[in-house]
């Protein structure tokens, strides 16, 4: 036989892209369209459809940037349709290629009840099934121009990210708004070729199923009148029911599709945009879930679900029903899909006492997966507080991002810093927008690396990153995939019954140790440095008003602010989003979050006070109450006390002239040397009799690098960055100030930077203030410590511990991890002898280290991250005025860095007052870490106490409560009681493992 193969796929193509897709809408008649364009933010419905609208035809121009259209659409079914299927088509001037990043809408019924949304990829609005002919059409359509920002050449910096710098030029242009007949059986018929094409186009040239496809299609176009396709459409489609119905191999992989929308809940868009892109969805699912009944549609993110609920009521009540049914499936666990790397232990944990709160208390449902899509890489940190939210499977699909590495497995038990392990599945389809196409659904079988073992993977599918959800024509490929000769059988479930089966046939799946390194976006750690830093103050002020509202609750029965401290986390918890928190947004988004941060502060800052004012007591004259919220004593005053400020502190640090230049300070414990440069050329620690500095280093050296990566601006930083530096070494201004601190001064490009370096009195740390006016483009601005330490790894703080990653560069895996993210500290160490770098702010940072040829001593040099200065999507990213303080700790430990840590992200406060405050509770090993003390949430009265072990290792200590204690509990993270806490007086017995995260209930005795 002759091989005319790429002539029959060559006619395939035309035939359904000129004759057979056009044919699915036969006649059309248009519709009368007026618009009315909504001034400003977008109104309620009610306003919207009674506005005063003027004609519109079909090419006009419409849509400022971020505006509000609203457009009724009006017309009549022809007589002659009468009987006929008969849709509006509703074209707003899509691009098809860009579903979610563009224009939007809404349609409604003149009563304001919602129909479906609008995209791209789904424009038909369904008038009737069988139409009767005459009938008035009368819809009503909320469109949002939403402007293109990552458009066909991406990354080009532009101001459209922000209503406040975007122009108001149009920047849509309306298309079709007609009527027409719908043509099922040609619409099948289209279905049938596209999933036919798509098979056979994966299949080998040599396999014989290819070939019997392209036969019966070759027959189909045969039988296909393309004059007259209507007419001919339904022989077309008998002649392709021997290939569809030929049953799947017994051996064919299966695929689990899960309808799924994944909507960021900011991104390139603002957050109100969001809550209109989550009703528009859910309205289409909704109406699917109604037409479908085999569908099975997914939903994350408890931030969502209370959008709308507030919002959009009346989608709401859809959605509740839809769930009550089972077919609309609440998953996640979590309040957003947040970033894992940057959220504070107890933030991350507050993420499941949030979403899966919400769950429990709307639907009833206690959620077991946590599904993060697209998040930057996972902490170490989270199968452990997977496990204590009542969760138990994990699914995660941006690992395929990885530039480096690929990762091994699909299925497979994750285990985190303490050795927890929750079962986890990366879908080997390698998208979490999948449209089952014949490409995607044999992708994922040639992927799938669990073969032999397992034969199950998860799709989720539907056009997702600025939502729209699951299409019919993707479940039309499903239900042609289901049992089909040459692909994985395809079948749409809840991914619970995916995660039952998959767990079921393959228990011993393999073991993935540590976190999941994202080889990619690694800048996420230092974009948009004010978001950051408002995070971080955030949680640390969260903390306080926890800690000192509970104390003043049972100490002096002042009321707990359960309300606001409920409402203040949600907040928190939604700007660590992952394309919030990780600096990743458009400008309008990183504008908001500032704002929000400094009410969010000023809030905290008001419970605080009020109750700390209400602890210190009188107000004798002079006197001062000295508050620690910080998990460790210091100065006198225990973890989480209060107390008189002491008559006389330690004597102050000496600070004398440098010979060659700069000044030496000095403590008692520390002596440190700041050149002429204004660089730190020494640290001599005195009890040890060893230097820290690497010799001929300087340390606290600004370090400024090209940073313009290949694709990806705000996310990434490519390894190439480092090819090019500039140490900042030219000080303008290099004095001691009155408090014998070091000021030094330096310009550099368009920006300045002010510095102030201080040794505290009595003090094992050299602390650094850095002032930062920054006005620079794509550079990328870093704080070099060259230390002389010989360290084969650093120690990293993660939510409730460390981890260690390599400061060699042995394997790919290693070189990969060039950019990582620690919390509140850095550690390095040789036997016997560490130092940390603590700091208040910053996430980013690297660790390398060289070998001296003049004395063959190892230096270690750690160095923060900074700033950086990306263009897109914000072109203006972090410019202007930046503070951050870090301290360098010689001689340190890892629990000196865990103290240290928290020091500085918890400064002491200082009340007018009397009293002593004794903690609610306190732990006399300093390996045991409190993380929160507060009172239970339900209102009861109860002390809820969370700990952890915090050097990794195994610890015995006592819980000392401050109050008459009654019984105790372990709890989950929830404050459910899991089991009976033994007691031993007002204390209970604790033994941890390493890493171990405690929950405990107390309650309090009368």
């Amino acid at each position: 036989m002759h091989n005319d193969r790429t002539i029959t796929e060559a006619r395939l193509k035309r035939v359904l892209d000129e004759r057979i897709r056009p044919a699915v809408y036969p006649e059309s008649v248009p519709l009368a369209v007026t618009v009315w364009h909504a001034p400003g933010e977008p109104v309620p419905v009610a306003e919207g459809i009674a506005g005063s609208g003027v004609p519109i035809e079909a090419g006009a121009a419409w849509g400022p940037p971020w505006g509000t259209s609203w457009f009724t659409v009006a017309g009549r079914v022809p007589q002659e349709w009468a009987g006929r299927t008969v849709e509006a088509l509703l074209d707003l001037g899509f691009d098809e290629n860009m579903p979610g990043f563009q224009c939007e809408g809404l349609v409604y019924r003149p009563d304001g009840s919602p129909v479906k949304g609008l995209n791209p990829r789904n424009q038909w609005v369904r008038v009737a099934e069988r139409a009767a002919g005459g009938e008035e059409v009368l819809l009503h359509v909320e469109a949002s121009s939403n402007p293109v920002i990552l458009d066909y050449h991406p990354f080009v910096p532009t101001e459209l990210g922000d209503r406040e710098t975007a122009d108001d030029a149009p920047r849509y242009r309306l298309a079709r708004m007609d009527l027409a007949v719908f043509d099922r059986t040609v619409w099948e018929l289209v279905q049938d070729l596209e999933v036919l094409e798509g098979l056979m186009t994966e299949l080998s040239p040599d396999d014989p199923r290819r070939w019997e496809i392209l036969r019966a299609v070759e027959r189909a176009l045969d039988a296909v009148d393309l004059q007259d396709v209507g007419g001919t459409a339904a022989e077309a489609r008998e002649r392709l029911t021997a290939v569809l119905s030929a049953p799947a191999h017994a051996s064919a992989h299966r695929i689990s599709a899960v309808g799924h929308a994944h909507i960021d809940s900011a991104w390139l868009w603002p957050l109100r945009e969001t809550v209109r892109k989550v009703a528009r969805t859910t309205a289409n699912m909704t109406a699917l879930l109604e037409d479908e009944p085999e569908f099975v549609y997914a939903m994350s993110q408890a931030q969502q679900f209370a959008w709308i609920k507030e919002h959009r009521p009346e989608v709401y009540a859809r959605v509740k029903k839809a769930v009550a049914d089972g077919r609309f499936v609440p998953v996640g666990s979590m309040w957003v899909e947040s970033d894992t790397n940057m959220p504070g232990g107890e933030a991350l944990a507050r993420q499941f006492v949030h979403g899966k709160r919400f769950f429990l208390e709307e639907f009833g449902i206690e959620t077991e997966e946590v599904w993060l899509p697209d998040s930057f890489g996972y902490s170490a940190a989270l199968p452990q507080l997977v496990r204590l939210a009542g969760a138990k499977w994990f699914l995660t699909q941006k690992i395929s991002w990885s530039r480096t590495n690929k990762f091994p497995h699909h299925t497979f038990w994750w285990e985190g810093l303490d050795g927890t392990r929750v079962f986890t599945h990366f879908p080997p389809i390698d998208t979490y927008n999948a449209q089952l196409s014949g490409r995607e659904v044999a992708h994922a079988v040639r992927n799938f690396q669990e073969k032999g073992g397992a034969t199950r993977s998860l799709a989720p599918t539907g056009w997702g990153d600025g939502g729209g959800g699951t299409t019919r024509e993707m479940l039309a490929r499903a239900k042609r995939l289901a049992d089909l000769e040459g692909s994985a059988r395809v079948v749409f479930e809840k991914p619970s019954a995916f995660f039952e089966k998959a767990h079921a046939e393959y228990p011993q799946a393999p073991v993935w140790v540590g976190e999941l390194y994202l080889e990619l976006h690694r800048a996420t750690l230092t974009s948009q440095a004010r978001t950051k830093q408002g995070n971080r103050r955030s949680e640390h002020l969260l903390r306080e008003a926890e800690l000192w509202s509970a104390t003043a609750a049972v100490r002096t029965g002042l009321p707990y602010p359960y309300e606001a401290l409920d409402r203040l986390w949600k907040t928190v918890l939604l700007h660590q989003f992952h394309d919030i928190l990780p600096g990743t947004s458009i400008a309008w988004v990183h504008r908001e979050a500032a704002q929000t941060y400094a009410a969010v502060a000023a809030e905290l800052e008001g419970l605080i006070g009020e109750a700390v004012t209400a602890l210190a007591g009188d107000v004798p004259a002079g006197g001062t109450v000295v508050f620690n919220a910080a998990p460790h004593g210091r100065g006198g005053t225990p973890a989480h006390a209060a107390g008189p400020a002491g008559r006389s502190g330690p004597e102050r640090a000496t600070a004398e002239p440098r010979e060659g230049g700069g000044f030496v300070l000095g403590n008692g414990v520390l002596r440190a040397e700041v050149d002429a440069r204004g660089l730190v050329v020494s640290v001599y620690d005195l009890e040890a009799g060893r230097e820290t500095v690497a010799p001929g280093a300087a340390a606290n050296l600004l370090q400024l690098h090209q940073d313009f990566p290949n694709m990806w601006d705000a996310w990434d930083v490519d390894h190439f960055y480092r090819n090019t530096v500039t140490d900042l070494t030219d000080a303008g201004t290099l004095e001691l100030t009155d408090d014998g601190a070091v000021r030094v001064v330096r310009a550099f490009g368009s920006s300045r930077v002010e510095q102030r370096i201080s040794l505290p009195a009595g003090a094992r740390r050299l602390d650094f203030v850095t002032e930062v006016d920054w006005h620079e483009t794509e550079k990328f601005l870093k704080a070099a410590f060259p230390l002389d330490v010989h360290a084969d790894r650093a120690a990293a703080e993660t939510q409730f511990g460390h981890l260690y990653r390599a400061t060699h560069t042995n394997t790919s895996w290693d070189a990969a991890k060039f950019e990582a993210c620690a919390h509140r500290f850095v550690h390095v160490e040789e036997p016997g002898w560490g130092v940390a770098l603590v700091n208040d702010s910053t996430y980013g940072y690297d660790v390398t280290r060289t070998v001296r040829p003049e004395d063959t001593g190892t230096t270690t040099t750690v160095r923060l991250s900074l700033l950086r200065a990306p263009r897109f999507p914000d072109p203006r990213t972090d410019q202007g005025v930046h503070r951050f303080r870090y301290a360098l700790v010689p001689n340190a430990s890892i629990g000196d860095a865990v103290r240290e840590g928290y020091g500085i992200n918890l400064p002491e406060r200082r009340v007018p007052g009397s009293s002593v405050v004794p903690p609610l509770a306190q732990v006399g090993n300093e390996a045991v870490v409190i993380s929160a003390l507060k009172l239970a949430d339900d209102g009861s009265g109860d002390v809820v106490v969370r700990l952890y072990e915090s050097l990794g290792g195994r610890a015995r200590a006592r819980l000392e409560a401050g109050f008459p204690l009654g019984s105790a509990s372990v709890c989950d993270l929830l404050e459910r009681p899991l089991a009976a806490a033994a007691t031993d007086g007002d204390a209970v017995p604790l033994a941890l493992r390493p890493f171990q995260v405690l929950t405990l209930r107390l309650e309090r005795r009368d």
